[in-house]
């Protein structure tokens, strides 16, 4: 008798009951909004950790903050005009270890007006700088000293290192991230091994390991192991350096090579390699405009430069500006003149290959 009851209210209440069709339809859309969303900041998380690995020989990627797309912010679509500046640092420990110490590799990418080609320039580790609350030290310190204790502050680590950079270089800061060796390791295997091209045989301290003279395809764990050397190494941190760039020529002529910015799979399968442990700061330039400029790159070729230093000071081993290039260097940047610079200085770049 209930059940009677039952199926006739329902049935004298069927016809008041709104078409299911437009909520549907509308559901549908919104979960396809999202899943595209979704996939354009995961193609720019990605392309940054690219950036990062090329560059600074170190990294472990972690979305730290979200992405912002322009379809949602209200901001205009498009990618940006004029000159950008990519900051990464390279920091010891991993997103699961800390603490984090200090920055060893510190990296800018700039990236032209007219979409040349990138420009990798090494900021040497010992860079002498004054740090806000610690004095006047070297510029891998600072990133310890804006961190803190006693867990580390990735962010605020970052963000005092971008002031020292933006102050030093006298060009904005338009993104940037932190990176570490697990992550550097991870991406190499999911690209199967990286190119890197050797002037001399390299010899680990930490392994025993020899990296001879030529190129070579190295797997992740030979990547991370070259990319720490210094020790044996007859320009030490510069060294070290330069052999940053070289991963990041062999790592960027990979990621063409196999098309995995523009094959999802490849794209998905990076991502997962990737992981959880990339802190980005997309402030100033939102990830999905970064990612829409690298298309109109007319050579993905870098041109390896470092910052002009001089001799060490003191018994600390401080390295000073050099005051005789490094004006003219730093006014080539700022007022984004560096391949002129370059043509004039064919000594000052670093060979990749």
């Amino acid at each position: 008798m209930i059940e009677d009851d039952l199926r006739a209210a329902f049935l004298r209440h069927e016809p008041l009951t709104p078409s299911p069709g437009p909520l549907r339809a509308t559901i549908d859309r919104l979960a396809s909004i999202r899943r595209r969303r979704r996939q354009r900041f995961q193609a720019a998380g990605v392309t940054l950790a690219l950036l990062g690995a090329l560059g600074v020989g170190v990294p472990q990627l972690r979305p730290d903050r979200p992405a912002v797309d322009s379809t949602v912010s209200g901001q205009p679509t498009g990618s940006p005009t004029g000159a950008l500046n990519v900051l990464l640092l390279g920091v010891d420990g991993s997103g699961a270890e800390p603490p984090y110490r200090l920055a060893d590799s510190i990296l800018l990418v700039h990236i032209p007006a007219d979409r040349s080609r990138p420009y990798l320039i090494s900021l040497p580790r010992d860079l002498e700088v004054s740090i806000p609350g610690r004095g006047v030290d070297k510029l891998n310190s600072a990133f310890h000293t804006g961190s803190g204790e006693p867990r580390p502050d990735l962010d605020a680590g970052y963000d005092q290192v971008r002031r020292l950079v933006a102050d030093l270089t006298g060009v904005r800061v338009d993104a940037g991230a932190v990176l570490t060796f697990a992550g550097l390791r991870r991406i190499t295997e999911a690209v199967d091994g990286v190119e890197v091209c050797l002037p001399d045989e390299v010899r680990s301290w930490h392994t025993r390991r020899v990296f001879p003279a030529g190129c070579q395809r190295l797997d992740g764990a030979a990547s991370v192991d070259l990319l720490r050397q210094r020790r044996y190494l007859p320009d030490g941190t510069f060294d070290r350096d330069r052999n940053a760039q070289r991963y990041v020529d062999g790592l960027i002529r990979r990621v063409v090579a196999r098309d995995v910015l523009t094959n999802p799979v490849r794209l998905a399968a990076l991502l997962s390699a990737a992981g959880e442990d990339l802190t980005v700061d997309d402030d100033g330039l939102p990830l999905t405009k970064l990612v829409a400029v690298l298309p109109e790159l007319k050579s993905v070729e870098p041109v390896g430069l470092s910052l002009p230093v001089g001799p060490p000071v003191g018994s600390s081993a401080r390295l000073p500006l050099d005051q005789r290039q490094s004006p003219a260097f730093l006014a080539a940047l700022s007022e984004d003149r560096l391949a002129q610079w370059v043509a004039q200085h064919p000594e000052q770049v670093n060979r990749v290959r």
